[in-house]
């Protein structure tokens, strides 16, 4: 056995753990399909979010643990249950009033509000797909409307007449009287309208494999549940798709968790294995409310790509998936930093460490180096005294600070700098608060701004923290008050660097000169 596989059976990363967990169903016998089929099933109601993102990497992550520790040959489904019926308009989109003709339609065949696909069901997949092979996810794409249309779920569907009883008394047990008089697993669409119907059964036929039901206006129609008339309600369909798929595995958010006894229930009445199931937590936007695609809410794939790596997403993805995150823009800097520090870690840890160690789940186990000099917090803050505007600013200070470094030669670094530019002007810049010194505050910037002007020792980041340590000790008690000074006096800020660091990158000189500017007052308004 490889030193690797021997980690991973021990390691307690969770996509180690559900690993091994999936393991144990075929532990006995391998899967008569000849694969471990895993799921990720994706409602393209509004334009996709984040949090679809976060879904398909987790279960990728857990697929690739599975492949350390197993040799059973896997797929991965991203299922688009594009079928659904449009019950109301995201408020994100444009053409609002022309999409309102289209309400209960299924989203294949609600009209295109941005006006380049067939449907608004086409746009939404097409954004999944981008955004998806954007980072590189091996996938197999499944839509509802091919998969119900093309007979793929005859047989289930069918199956689903024969059980109609009792699949109806598991869901029947969940439901108010009021929504259990007239509930049926089955919705058809109408023949005339193109809707789905949420209507009563009159009769549903094993014989033939139709049902009978009267729309709004009363008239009665006669179904056959295959060749995509008729669609299932969206719970027996979670159960229904494991059934006639065979999946294996499928993760879902926490407010999916309560349906789980009756997802996994229907999925054996109509002939399956229930899957190992994860739940993962949801996402947060900055009011700490639950991220939504009808309300457009939080931040996008896009957004966070404008500012950050694809790498620094997957790495805040991976942390803590059971628990509740806030996803706003404030957490780039810090995963930025930390995927690097996880990187530079890395090529020195042993197995048990480095199955433990985010960046493997990341990389698949194929981890870069790091060429990053120099942090993004870091690079904030230089962006913010040097009121840089493009990246080549910024390489101004990176190289003097390391000679060797270049944008050919550290790719991430020349990517990390654009990044920085953009997130200080859109989010730091604005917020930016300067405030003038106490009496006591004045005294001690004038002390440290006299040792840098004479300062002729090492230009190391230890050395220049001593000396604005030195300084600090000899009047502060807490330290934490001066360099509080420090950020607020000379950053704007309410935290920052270590500020040795700072001045070895930003240059002794230049830090004296903005002590100066600072103690003058440039940088306070009024």
């Amino acid at each position: 056995m490889s030193e690797l596989r021997q980690a991973a059976l021990e390691s307690k990363a969770w996509p180690f753990e559900e690993a091994r967990r999936l393991a144990k169903r075929y532990e006995k016998k391998a899967p008569e399909k000849g694969y471990v089929l895993f799921e990720t099933g994706y409602g393209p109601s509004g334009l996709p979010h984040i949090g679809t993102f976060g879904e398909v990497l987790r279960t990728t992550m857990i697929r690739r643990a599975f492949e350390v520790i197993s040799d059973i040959p896997t797929r991965l489904i991203c299922f688009s249950d594009d079928m659904d019926g449009m019950r109301k308009i995201p408020g994100n989109v444009p053409n609002q009033e022309r999409l309102k003709e289209d309400i209960q339609k299924p989203l294949t065949s609600v009209f295109d509000p941005f006006e380049t696909h067939e449907s608004f069901g086409h746009h939404n997949n097409a954004m999944l797909r981008r955004f998806l092979d954007t980072f590189g996810f091996e996938y197999e794409f499944y839509s509802a409307t091919d998969f119900y249309k093309s007979g793929q779920f005859d047989e289930v569907l069918r199956r689903a007449v024969e059980k109609y009883d009792d699949v109806m008394k598991v869901m029947l047990k969940s439901l108010r009287e009021e929504r259990a008089a007239t509930y049926s697993i089955f919705l058809p669409i109408h023949p005339e309208t193109g809707r789905v119907l949420y209507v009563p059964m009159k009769e549903v036929n094993a014989q033939d494999y139709t049902i009978t039901f009267d729309d709004e206006e009363g008239r009665e129609w006669t179904l056959p549940v295959t060749g995509g008339n008729v669609k299932l309600q969206w719970k027996p369909d979670f159960g229904a798709r494991w059934a006639a798929l065979g999946v294996d595995f499928e993760m879902y958010g926490k407010d999916h968790s309560t349906n789980t006894p009756i997802y996994d229930r229907i999925c054996e009445i109509l002939g399956g294995k229930k899957p190992e199931h994860f739940t993962y937590e949801l996402f947060l936007d900055d009011q700490g409310q639950k991220i939504s695609k009808s309300s457009g809410n939080g931040i996008s794939i896009d957004e966070w790509l404008t500012y950050a790596s694809t790498e620094s997403l997957s790495y805040f993805m991976y942390q803590k998936p059971k628990t509740a995150k806030r996803l706003y823009f404030d957490v780039i800097p810090r995963a930025m930093d930390e995927y690097h520090q996880q990187l530079r870690a890395y090529p020195d840890q042993d197995a048990k460490g480095k199955a433990a160690n985010p960046v493997f789940h990341i990389h698949n186990g194929n981890v870069p180096a790091s060429d990053l000099v120099v942090p993004f917090s870091m690079l904030l803050n230089l962006a913010s005294v040097s009121g840089a505007e493009d990246k080549e600013t910024l390489w101004g200070f990176i190289r003097r600070y390391a000679p060797e470094a270049s944008p050919e030669g550290n790719p991430q670094m020349d990517q990390a700098a654009g990044f920085a530019v953009a997130y200080y002007n859109d989010f730091v810049k604005p917020t930016k608060v300067f405030r003038l010194p106490t009496e006591q505050e004045r005294e001690a910037l004038e002390t440290l701004r006299d040792a840098l002007r004479t300062y002729d020792g090492e230009m190391t980041d230890e050395a220049l923290q001593s000396v604005v340590y030195t300084v600090g000790r000899e009047r502060f008690d807490p330290m934490k008050a001066w360099f509080s000074c420090l950020y607020e006096v000379l950053l704007g800020a309410s935290q920052g660097p270590r500020f040795g660091g700072f001045i070895a990158l930003y240059g002794v000189t230049e830090t004296a000169d903005l002590i100066d500017r600072a103690l003058a007052g440039d940088f306070v308004e009024g």
